[in-house]
């Protein structure tokens, strides 16, 4: 992705020439700003790049351009849209009824300088939320566990959009790969591999309920080679189409055979697991696949 820093929040805006130095200056050090001059333009960031929201000026929104807003926000509903009043407008009031017809959420006066912090506060709320719905269900099933042991789940989740290979996960978290392996095999766990790429179809599955994105779309947003990647990597871990996972998957049915499958079965070991430290993991049962009967 060589014009986003995918390590950071990333913002499609729509304002006018004149208000793209403030929203930058707001934005420096916070989050990285792709500017379109409008909302069609805007979409098709959306699609090709991991977008955490969309902010565009409500002096930019007259006529038939709400309309484009209502169809972008219709077919992306997870990823917020924040309406910008940059200045005194009498028009703004009745836009603003329309906007908030279209679904649009957040408004931010920015006409003060209290705007600019509130707009900071509203834009670095989102970029976790795929990662925190994940991380809420996963947590919710398993038993509390060791602070390290919950940071290794979190940073598990955080990685895996843009992590596809376990041993890369293993650097970011400065742990051997063959260490690393050898911890969860001793425990009885399922391999880093099978919890990665698992967790990598819960994304897939929250992907794909924004209708807007396409099986190519959600296959370059999980960082895979290419769209025929994913789908070999389906039918390996599902035995199904990218077409069928969409029609058959909802982001809550995937968790829930998540839960099933590579939680509630080792619950006993991973209240006692110490991934990131040397010593005598528990041990489990049999390790169940991911790829069952669907």
């Amino acid at each position: 992705m060589s014009m986003l820093e995918s390590s950071r929040i990333t913002i499609a805006a729509v304002v006018a020439p004149a208000e793209r130095s403030r929203l930058d200056a707001a934005g420096a050090g916070c989050f990285a700003i792709v500017h379109r001059p409008n909302i069609p333009d805007a979409l098709a960031v959306v699609r090709e790049h991991p977008v955490d929201a969309i902010v565009f000026s409500v002096h930019h929104c007259d006529g038939p351009k709400v309309e484009d807003l209502d169809n972008m926000v219709r077919r992306f509903p997870d990823i917020p849209a924040v309406a910008l009043v940059t200045r005194t407008d009498p028009s703004a009031p009745e836009t603003l009824l329309r906007l908030g017809a279209t679904g649009v959420r957040h408004v931010v006066d920015v006409t003060g300088p209290s705007g600019w912090t509130r707009l900071r506060h509203v834009l670095t709320e989102p970029a976790s939320r795929p990662a925190a719905q994940i991380l809420s269900r996963l947590f919710e099933a398993m038993p509390p566990l060791p602070p390290a042991t919950r940071m290794f789940v979190e940073l598990m989740v955080r990685l895996a959009p843009s992590t596809p290979v376990a041993r890369r996960f293993a650097h970011h978290a400065r742990i051997r790969p063959s260490t690393l392996m050898s911890r969860f095999v001793r425990a009885g766990l399922p391999s880093p591999k099978t919890y990665v790429a698992a967790i990598r179809l819960l994304y897939a599955a929250q992907f794909f309920e924004n209708e807007g994105l396409s099986i190519t779309d959600v296959a370059y947003r999980l960082e895979c080679s290419s769209p025929q990647s994913f789908g070999r990597h389906l039918r390996a871990m599902l035995g199904i189409t990218p077409g069928e996972f969409r029609r058959r998957f909802t982001f809550d049915a995937a968790a829930d055979r998540f839960v099933a499958l590579l939680i509630e079965p080792y619950r006993h070991i991973w209240r006692d697991f110490h991934p990131m430290e040397a010593g005598r993991p528990g041990r489990g049962g049999p390790i169940r696949s991911w790829r069952t009967v669907v």
